[in-house]
Formats: structure tokens, sequence, C-alpha cells
């Protein structure tokens, strides 16, 4: 399953990430998103779990928590859109 999960605080990096997830279960990735010129954290990420039920705790568990601050906002990712046609 691939789950969002934003309002990451700017310094949280991809280990980070998946030392969090990993609580809960096996991570196969945990990607945070970064601006393309800057290269500065956008504030959210992704992680894929692949078992459902460990990835179903986890966003139960995660979602509203604080981490670094900051509530967290964790849900099951939506396929990306097509903007080609925008």
């Amino acid at each position: 399953m691939n789950i969002y999960v934003g309002n990451l605080d700017f310094k949280v990096n991809e280990n980070d990430l998946e030392e969090i997830f990993e609580e809960y279960g096996t991570v196969s990735s945990a990607k945070i998103i970064t601006d393309k010129l800057s290269g500065r954290s956008r504030g959210f990420g992704f992680v894929t779990m692949e078992n459902q039920v460990e990835a179903s705790k986890a966003i139960k568990e995660l979602n509203g928590a604080t981490w670094e601050n900051r509530k967290l906002f964790v849900n099951e990712a939506k396929p990306k859109r097509d903007t080609t046609n925008i």
C-alpha cells in the first residue's frame, strides 16, 4: 500500500520516515518529495508497505500524531492525476 504522509518538518529525511513506519511493519520504500530547484523538502512524502494490515495500522495510529512538533496527516495515497490535458 502506498501511504501519503503530510505536514512533515522540513528537516525530516527519508531514513527518519522509514524508521517511524518500521515500528508498524516492513517498509519497502520511503520518499520525501523535494523542490526541483532548491532541493528542499516540500513537507510531504510517501511510504510503501506491502502488508495491508500493517499499513492500515500505521495509518490509523500515525494520522493526527505529533512528530517533530507537527501534527501528521497520514492516509492511503491516491493515484497521481494526469495533468497533461489541463
